[in-house]
């Protein structure tokens, strides 16, 4: 009996030895001394020579004088690597994809070829008409009650702008209980589509929205306001505006630019993305430089196809960058943004 527990111990103590210590510690020791740069993370430094992120990750970049990577599901938050997994028939997608496109969509042709699509997408909302019915704001909300919920769920501020609205009338929020008996302590949340209903009818052809302004003390002061232009005008009523408007020849965009990708930290972004893109980083760096921007949107061209590359050497698909590799490229050439 020993012997066999004998040769048992032995066997475990060889097998935790190779595969614990012994795999391990080789591969770490070919990583290090061949692949250096992919073993430790394919980390980028910045230009102070700390690091800013891996290459091999997707992070956000805010400032109009960076390319923008792609939407993300997961936030660009690597420990939660993750795809929408709504189908295209699911309107919440269709929605997402639509405020992406609204504030960059322009006419291919026509008479205003080449402008933007935001202008009319107001002028129509202010008429405060859907399919020839009234109410657009009330409309939206009742077919997307989803979005509606959304909306009162995506700041405080809009929460509690809801809540006052309930303490104003008493007598809906009574209805509504009356209504949904299961809930009989309705959140913010919950009143979202009555809401939306009354907010239509006493405020026509508008839609809450965020304002600052700027007090005399040189603070500034954020409220909830009815009000009918402005991005919020522009994204979230951009799709009705589109199924009312088919015939609209609008430029198409790269898919890449308003598609999330599976993990949701795609690092890549295709040429054509970039080249879509790469007019407004060009202006915005004119600007901070007070340069022209012919010259710098030529400079910038050059880095893009300078990065730019195909998979498998040029041999499958088509030609990608590196978000973050490229805008640190923007950021060593021309310094920090304004």
């Amino acid at each position: 009996m020993s012997k066999y527990l004998s040769k048992s111990l032995l066997l475990l103590l060889f097998s935790v030895v190779l595969c614990c210590i012994a795999y391990p510690l080789a591969l770490w020791a070919v990583g290090q001394a061949f692949f250096p740069f992919q073993s430790n993370g394919s980390i980028l430094n910045g230009p102070n020579g700390k690091p800013v992120g891996s290459k091999l990750i997707a992070q956000p970049f805010t400032k109009d004088e960076y390319f923008q990577p792609r939407p993300s599901a997961a936030s660009y938050d690597a420990s939660a690597s993750a795809s929408s997994t709504l189908s295209t028939s699911n309107y919440a997608l269709r929605d997402r994809v639509a405020r992406s496109i609204a504030p960059i969509a322009t006419y291919q042709s026509g008479p205003k070829a080449g402008q933007s699509v935001a202008p009319d997408v107001e002028s129509w909302f202010q008429k405060d008409k859907f399919q020839g019915n009234p109410h657009i704001v009330a409309q939206w909300a009742t077919l997307h009650n989803a979005l509606a919920q959304g909306w009162v769920k995506a700041d405080p501020a809009y929460g509690t702008y809801v809540d006052n609205w309930a303490k104003a009338h008493p007598a809906l929020v009574t209805q509504f209980i009356k209504d949904n008996p299961s809930t009989p302590e309705p959140k913010a949340p919950d009143l979202a589509g009555v809401f939306f209903q009354n907010f239509s009818v006493e405020n026509p052809g508008k839609f809450p929205s965020a304002v600052s302004h700027t007090e005399k003390d040189g603070t500034t002061q954020t409220t909830i306001e009815p009000v009918n232009a402005g991005s919020d005008i522009q994204t979230t009523f951009f799709l009705m505006w589109r199924e009312e408007h088919p015939q609209a020849d609008l430029q198409n965009v790269p898919g890449d630019l308003v598609t999330a990708s599976a993990s949701g930290l795609d690092p890549h972004i295709t040429l054509q993305n970039a080249e879509f893109q790469l007019e407004r980083v060009a202006s915005k760096w004119a600007t901070d430089l007070k340069r022209n921007p012919a010259e710098i949107q030529k400079e910038i061209d050059q880095v893009l196809q300078k990065y730019a590359s195909a998979p498998l050497g040029g041999l499958a698909g088509e030609k990608i960058i590196n978000v973050l590799e490229v805008n640190l490229e923007l950021r060593n050439r021309y310094g920090e943004p304004s």
